[in-house]
């Protein structure tokens, strides 16, 4: 069960390159949350009670509900248009997508380590360097902090790999960061949008101190 959920996570990696409406990458992150949510309640069953039921709250209200609706509220608040607007063709995206996904998973079997999970790895790491690609080829600011949070969920897939043994440690840490960076950006977004009508990257470069 939890293959599966996690091949259907890294299908959501490719649905986001083709998708065309901030929206969608929302709905996309919302989903993504709903995935890890049923990957830490199979893969977590055995470790200590409370340590579970805090993960499992954290991924499924904070990565399902109140980051997806935080990102909305921003999205309409700032009249940000509906359009994502790559810097790159969809169609050369999703092979560069592909070709993360195919690299990794080639390191995996590369790498001979009786330890190492290779679903959790390829996926972790196909989301992470797939992550960082969304952000240098999109040209809206709140879509890098989607991106940000898609590589979160990257890094929280890998923290699940040792999360029998250290789980509480992983995901406050990693709680921690997502409060602070999407928040932080989210109100950084909205001083640029009292300033500036467009939410492109581009702009930056003209605020001055």
């Amino acid at each position: 069960m939890i293959n599966i959920l996690l091949i259907v996570f890294t299908i959501t990696l490719l649905y986001f390159v083709i998708a065309n409406r901030l929206i969608t990458y929302v709905n996309i992150l919302a989903f993504q949350g709903v995935l890890l949510f049923g990957v830490a309640f199979f893969e977590l069953h055995e470790i200590n009670l409370v340590n579970l039921i805090f993960i499992l709250l954290e991924t499924l209200v904070i990565k399902t509900f109140a980051i997806p609706m935080f990102l909305r509220y921003v999205i309409k608040k700032n009249n940000i248009t509906r359009e994502a607007e790559p810097y790159l063709p969809n169609f050369a995206s999703l092979i560069i997508v592909t070709l993360i996904i195919v690299t990794t998973f080639v390191v995996s079997n590369v790498i001979n380590d009786p330890h190492l999970n290779k679903i959790y790895f390829v996926v972790a790491l196909s989301t992470l360097f797939s992550g960082l690609y969304f952000i240098t080829t999109r040209k809206k600011i709140v879509t890098h902090v989607i991106c940000y949070v898609i590589i979160e969920n990257g890094v929280f897939i890998l923290s699940l790999a040792v999360g029998a043994e250290m789980p509480l440690l992983v995901n406050l840490g990693i709680l921690l960061d997502v409060f602070v960076s999407v928040f932080l950006l989210g109100i950084f977004i909205n001083k640029i949008g009292d300033v500036m009508q467009e939410m492109d990257i581009s702009e930056l470069n003209k605020l001055k101190d």
